[in-house]
């Protein structure tokens, strides 16, 4: 009996996201590549964390990484997986093969923003499957059962073939699911949660302003006054706006010049609008909790009531907070003006969405003539 074929699998991972998905996938991929591709083959799989690279047009050169690494590791094959979203034409892409070069990349974003182990676990077992299709590896198609090909055939995703090479495919998202997919997924990547940290200015005029509110007492009255749909239109108008001050005011807004270019940057821009309105609303409701504590251990109920005219309830408090921290938002807004705009962009933008933004500049200044005009900002 001939000893199973040997088949090492090499990932090289960015690091965050990515990194965080191939450590907790590694040790049980080999067990699903042999159950899920071919059980005659013992599959091997090394990972390593690493920042890929970006070539002169801003791809990851993976044909270039794929020469490299297997020849110098050892690797039958080689998957990439990035948190840099990937286009083919304007259909974003989920995951690139090459099966001439035994390369493969997957981009994250594509993925969305739940499930992305479980989604990142699947494509792997199709990438690869795809790979093994190869000269030298046999993989065992059979093996799929009927689930398998309808979750595929259901999935928000079209295989595209290369245009300039016809051993290499992509996997693209289609129609409005799978763009809304790539949208969550981006906006997961630029961790929106973590722009009231980095909002120092913003954070304190917002609190000063709602404290000022919780002790002043026509604040009391007018709060009182409005009904909880009205205020619900004040949360949603001062979220808005803080939202768009930001984007507005730190140029966070791409406005390329070319038509192919504008369609691509409408997600983009889409994405970073999503990402701030959510860092926002975090903000909003962090200043909520505080400012009803606040509320609570400062406003005496009897004085409360006294100055309403009638007797109050938690209700007549969590209105009052309610308007405060609307109007606390708004004040934010004024003092996010005194954040370093590059701060900004730190907070919103994921490093790699960064790296891609400082590209396109650099390709901007590359293609304007000296002594000429700077052209307007491309995507």
């Amino acid at each position: 009996m001939n000893a199973p074929r040997q088949v090492t699998v090499g990932v090289l991972a960015d690091e965050g996201l990515p990194e965080q998905v191939i450590t907790a996938l590694a040790d049980d991929l080999p067990g699903i590549f042999a159950a899920r591709v071919s059980e005659e083959t013992e599959w091997q799989v090394e990972h390593e964390v690493a920042q890929l690279p970006l070539d002169d047009d801003g791809d990851i050169p993976m044909r270039t990484l794929s020469q490299r690494h297997r020849q110098d590791r050892g690797w039958d094959m080689l998957v990439l997986i990035t948190d840099l979203p990937r286009r083919a034409g304007t259909k974003p892409v989920v995951a690139r093969v090459d099966v001439e070069h035994g390369a493969a990349m997957i981009s994250l974003p594509a993925l969305g923003a739940v499930l992305v182990r479980r989604r990142a676990r699947t494509l792997l077992v199709r990438v690869v499957r795809q790979l093994a299709s190869g000269p030298g590896i046999d993989g065992d198609h059979g093996r799929r059962g009927a689930a398998a090909r309808l979750r595929e055939a259901l999935a928000p995703t079209q295989r595209m073939s290369d245009g300039h090479q016809s051993a290499a495919t992509h996997l693209a998202l289609v129609g409005l699911r799978g763009r809304l997919r790539l949208l969550a997924g981006m906006v997961r990547d630029n961790r929106p949660w973590q722009l009231v940290p980095h909002l120092a200015g913003a954070t304190a005029a917002a609190a000063g302003t709602a404290a000022y509110g919780v002790i002043t007492s026509s604040f009391w009255k007018l709060a009182d006054a409005l009904s909880p749909l009205r205020l619900a239109g004040i949360t949603i108008v001062t979220v808005a706006i803080m939202a768009g001050w930001l984007m507005v005011y730190n140029h966070l807004w791409d406005r390329p010049s070319q038509a192919a270019e504008r369609r691509k940057a409408v997600l983009y821009n889409v994405s970073t609008a999503a990402t701030l309105a959510i860092g926002v609303a975090c903000m909003y409701a962090i200043l909520y909790v505080v400012a009803l504590l606040a509320a609570a251990v400062v406003i005496d109920s009897g004085y409360f009531a006294q100055a309403l005219g009638h007797p109050v309830g938690v209700g007549s408090y969590l209105n009052l907070v309610w308007l405060c921290s609307s109007v606390g938002i708004v004040a934010g807004a004024l003092g996010s003006s005194l954040e370093d705009e590059e701060t900004v962009r730190k907070a919103t933008y994921s490093r790699r969405e960064r790296e891609r933004q400082e590209h396109n500049r650099r390709g901007r200044e590359d293609r304007t003539p000296a002594g000429g005009e700077r052209r307007p900002q491309t995507s």
